[in-house]
């Protein structure tokens, strides 16, 4: 029997009896817990299927009715639950259980409004979980539960191999050098002059290269090279920014940008890749469905297309430290039997047969040790298209083999992400543009990138982006105001 079936029926029971025999030989008073979720579409679908089968069995059994409902988008979620918390006029009443990130669950647990779970698991239950997901919730480091993980994310390089190849084969580069972050700048180095010399016109070289998350690459790349940008104590977040690391984290995006080796265009990168304007991003595991299956660089030009997936380049001679991200279940105070009903069902659904179900319907990761593995993948009988498949696979090996970092929450914490998120992106987008109105004007690409190759430009680019972040953080400490 396969590995997924075995363990629908071991662990199948396992909850089953863990999670009724408590009831035994005495009546319980029904409860009704509320959910709030951002899900829409199949995700959606998937959750409210493991919700009815929930109230079908385990409800049923101890008399507990779960009743979820979708608050939109993210954003719409967290407005609904901090108006909830606020008891703004025509706000509903806060749910039992919301579906959030780490910022919104700090804003409610600085209110008291949110039920530390770890008292409510045991040891063996909390080594269940893969290392890491569980501190996300440990606000002020004393061990403390403030977010149950249902489903997670990590990053993977997506790679348009078909036409990798032409280039691959041509210049001797393989998808080792693809391994590195350094590596990777070389390569595109490389893939612009191939491109370059393809026609008369001088310096109209191609990008190889795109992110869709600058955040991640800041935070987790300063990780791997041994500074905190974000270095969170009891909720007080203090700024590391490291000169030589910066400069490192510069020399790597900022520079083979307005070189036009890396390259940002459409909404993401997926959309750079369907243009052709790009061949490779790194992303989330989680927009593995986005990736097309086809090249369009003119209306009578397009071409099909295969994905390579490869592992997130990492900094050469570093710890592999990979992001984690994605919302988990946030459990709000009230009445204790609402709170053990929502912790229940909270474990049934991580349980690995359920969570797996869920997690690729949704195309997320499961957050449980046991359901992390290749081959309960491999069994599953959730339809996945070849490519989420090779993506989730990808992710499972990398939350296995790697270190996984994600910032503590503090007060003005998705501010200082936004900041992290389009300082240096933003600044190079403009660069870039003004080297090519120069190249367009006569001037050659060593002549129109000078003026930002200079240590004094990435100095006063460092001095830009912390008055940035001072500014923010003086203005989010100010206000209570959570987004």
């Amino acid at each position: 029997m396969k590995a997924y079936k075995r363990l629908i029926a071991g662990t199948a029971a396992a909850v089953m009896l863990a999670l009724t025999c408590g009831g035994c030989g005495a009546e319980k008073k029904p409860v009704t817990i509320t959910i709030w979720n951002y899900y829409n579409g199949e995700q959606l679908e998937a959750f409210n299927r493991m919700v009815q089968k929930f109230n079908d069995t385990v409800g049923k059994e101890q008399g507990i009715t779960v009743e979820s409902a979708s608050q939109g988008s993210v954003n719409d979620l967290e407005t609904n639950v901090l108006n909830a918390a606020e008891g703004k006029v025509g706000a509903e009443e806060l749910p039992n259980i919301f579906s959030g990130y780490a910022d919104t669950a700090y804003a409610l647990d600085q209110q008291g409004m949110v039920v530390d779970l770890n008292d409510y698991l045991t040891e063996s239950e909390k080594s269940e979980y893969i290392e890491g997901y569980l501190t996300e919730g440990d606000f002020d480091g004393d061990g403390s539960i403030k977010i149950f993980p249902t489903a997670k994310a990590t990053e993977v390089l997506y790679l348009n191999d078909t036409d990798w190849q032409a280039f691959s084969q041509a210049t001797g580069t393989t998808y080792d050098d693809l391994a590195t972050v350094e590596g990777l700048t070389a390569a595109a180095e490389k893939y612009y002059n191939w491109t370059d010399a393809q026609t008369e016109a001088p310096d109209d070289g191609r990008a190889l290269f795109g992110r869709d998350a600058m955040a991640n690459y800041l935070l987790i790349g300063a990780k791997e090279l041994g500074c905190t940008i974000f270095d969170v104590q009891n909720g007080k977040m203090t700024l590391d920014f490291d000169k030589n690391v910066i400069r490192k984290l510069w020399d790597n995006y900022y520079v083979p940008f307005i070189k036009g080796y890396f390259e940002a265009n459409g909404h993401f990168r997926s959309d750079d890749i369907k243009t052709g304007t790009i061949l490779s991003y790194v992303g989330s595991s989680s927009s593995a469905t986005f990736f097309p299956d086809s090249v369009m660089t003119s209306d009578d030009d397009s071409h099909s297309i295969e994905l390579k997936v490869l592992p997130n380049p990492h900094f050469a001679g570093c710890e592999p430290v990979s992001v984690q991200q994605g919302a988990g279940m946030v459990v709000t105070k009230g009445d204790e039997a609402e709170i053990k009903a929502s912790v229940i069902f909270l474990k049934y659904f991580t349980a690995p047969e359920n969570n797996i179900q869920f997690s690729i319907s949704s195309g997320y990761l499961p957050v449980t040790r046991e359901a992390n593995k290749e081959e309960m993948l491999a069994d599953s009988e959730v339809a996945m298209t070849p490519e989420v498949k090779s993506v989730l696979q990808m992710a499972v090996k990398t939350v296995n083999e790697n270190k996984l970092y994600t910032t503590r929450a503090f007060e003005g914490s998705k501010n200082a992400r936004k900041v992290l998120e389009y300082a240096m992106s933003d600044l190079a987008v403009a660069d870039r543009d003004t080297v090519e109105q120069r190249i367009a004007a006569g001037q050659s690409a060593e002549q129109a990138e000078a003026e930002f190759l200079t240590d004094a430009y990435l100095t006063a680019g460092i001095g830009i982006r912390w008055r940035s972040f001072r500014h923010t953080k003086d203005k989010r400490n100010s206000s209570r105001d959570q987004v």
